[in-house]
């Protein structure tokens, strides 16, 4: 296998991660909300796919991610009906504390790959970290939408797309070191998830209004 094509191979393995990371987050707070078997569903894929379809609405890139791997919608859904089984009652509070952590490797994985897919359109720098930025965070903002709740991102204080925006440009900067593709998918990710889980373990947040 040449290298473009095993560079091609991780970046696939990598959004299916994501994908699977994100959609886990999406199953775990439509079973905090009590949602039913369709619901769970809903969420678990709006989580999943939201970011994703976002960045490729925005790259123009056809066809999308999840229609042109469509196993991933199968397993995606077998997912959200398996977590049916094991999400009881007294897991609930459990799965309110255990959300942020899938939410966290979702957000470094999806980072990368929106990094990865700008930079190969040539776009500038800075435009391609906000497009890892919108493929990491607005799978989680649309969940959060949809259970009718202001999305944590927005609200809860603590470093989200900052970490993403971190990782991105690390992405950039291991790009233009001319970096084997791997190692810049891999630091994206470290950095974003890592940034994210020490804000959630130190409790770090950001600067707030004053009233």
């Amino acid at each position: 296998m040449d290298t473009y094509a095993w560079g091609e191979t991780l970046r696939l393995v990598v959004e299916l991660a994501a994908t699977a990371a994100f959609a886990l987050s999406g199953i775990m707070e439509a079973a905090r909300k009590r949602l039913d078997a369709v619901g769970v569903c809903v969420v678990g894929f709006i989580a999943a796919f939201g970011g994703g379809t976002l960045r490729d609405l925005l790259l123009d890139h056809r066809p999308f991610f999840w229609v042109q791997h469509v196993d991933v919608l199968w397993g995606v859904l077998a997912l959200c009906l398996l977590a049916m089984f094991f999400l009881r009652h007294r897991h609930f509070e459990l799965t309110e504390k255990a959300i942020q952590w899938p939410d966290a490797l979702g957000l470094g994985l999806f980072a990368a790959t929106g990094v990865h897919q700008a930079l190969q359109q040539d776009l500038p720098l800075v435009v391609c970290v906000l497009m890892g930025v919108i493929t990491g965070v607005f799978g989680g903002v649309l969940r959060d939408v949809v259970c009718n709740q202001i999305p944590s991102a927005f609200h809860d204080h603590r470093p989200y797309a900052v970490c993403a925006f971190a990782g991105g440009w690390l992405y950039v900067g291991l790009w233009q070191a001319q970096a084997p593709g791997w190692l810049a998918l891999i630091g994206c990710v470290g950095l974003t998830a890592g940034l994210r889980g020490l804000a959630l373990w130190r409790n770090w947040t950001l600067p707030t209004w004053r009233t």
